[in-house]
């Protein structure tokens, strides 16, 4: 079969999207999935083009990306189907396309019925690295942890790929927490860490992307939503189910025991630092915020972020030291739940 039939096959790639807000504990979800036959754990491919190609940082599998023998395969794929764009130019190009003053357009454009993101020729370039991986792995599933709903409204907007929904929701005040941390990348051989945001910025970016996933796909059998502190209460059935969502019903699951996988390397080719462990991973709960976090910085999170604390399930907790947070457990799909987990 040659290249050119491969890529025009009308199969299309399966494609398991990550939506949500940042620093939702995506990243081990996605480690776990990449252990599965047939899967394969991309990290954030929205930032293959900068990330990668041009920063050269280091793949999941501990060399730099440039030295990565299967990435440099998919990228001498994806050149040769698409030599007039340039790694610069399509990362520019998704910056300005997905940026969050462009989301009312992208509504608007979904409600009539179009394409979310407008078409450009870039988008042939994208979908040919999705295409170039598959292609390699005999059909593998692509797991993507991007977790930004414009870049996953323009993956599902594509005929050439078929998508699935994994919106992993976080409580607010975890997720203002652990951006105010400090946190080496381990990206790029140096002490760089990784950006922070102000606590009320990352609140209202929660409550934007989180309730956009679940305006624009919530209501689809392609959705399903689970909640990070109902994995980290009951890791294996929740992983579970989850697989079964994504395709992989009958996989086996890396758990050593109930709450401890085994993790090899993958291939990851950027997201948070975790995406480099490997060996015998415990999964608990982080809940350090519930300790140390301010009542000045908590009280600014749960007043910009109120009405989806409420939608996605989450309550006030209490101000005792030490107490963990309470919160009714959901795993859902589509427009009804399917699954139920207890903590």
């Amino acid at each position: 079969m040659t290249l050119a039939s491969k890529f025009s096959r009308q199969q299309p790639v399966r494609v398991v999207y990550f939506a949500g807000s940042g620093r939702s504990g995506t990243t081990v979800i996605n480690n776990i999935l990449g252990q599965l036959e047939g899967s394969f754990a991309s990290g954030e491919l929205r930032y293959l083009w900068q990330r990668g190609i041009v920063e050269n940082r280091m793949c999941g599998c501990g060399v730099p990306f440039a030295q990565c023998t299967l990435w440099g395969d998919v990228m001498d794929r994806v050149r040769q189907e698409s030599p007039d764009f340039t790694p610069m130019s399509i990362a520019g190009g998704l910056r300005s396309r997905l940026a969050v003053r462009r989301v009312p357009r992208m509504v608007a454009r979904r409600i009539a019925g179009r394409s979310a993101v407008s078409d450009t020729p870039e988008d042939k370039a994208i979908v040919n690295a999705y295409r170039a991986l598959s292609d390699i792995l005999d059909g593998a599933t692509i797991v993507d942890s991007s977790k930004l709903p414009p870049y996953g409204l323009l993956l599902d907007g594509r005929p050439e790929l078929e998508v699935r929904i994994l919106h992993v929701v976080r409580d607010p005040r975890a997720t203002a927490f652990s951006w105010q941390r400090s946190k080496p990348t381990h990206d790029l051989g140096n002490d760089e860490l990784m950006p922070k945001l102000q606590v009320w910025k990352s609140s209202a970016l929660w409550a934007l992307w989180n309730v956009l996933t679940l305006l624009v796909w919530g209501r689809s059998d392609r959705y399903l939503r689970v909640r990070y502190e109902d994995f980290v209460a009951d890791p294996e059935p929740t992983m579970r189910a989850i697989a079964e969502h994504c395709g992989f019903s009958d996989a086996s699951l890396p758990f050593v025991d109930p709450t401890t996988v085994t993790l090899a390397p993958t291939h990851s080719v950027a997201g948070n630092p975790a995406r480099h462990s490997r060996g015998e991973i415990r999964i608990r709960p982080d809940d350090e915020w519930t300790r140390a976090m301010s009542r000045s910085a908590r009280w600014t999170v749960t007043t910009i972020t109120a009405p989806a604390l409420l939608l996605f399930g989450y309550t006030r907790p209490s101000r005792r030291k030490g107490e963990r947070v309470r919160t009714p457990s959901t795993l859902e799909t589509g427009p009804a739940a399917t699954h139920t987990t207890n903590s």
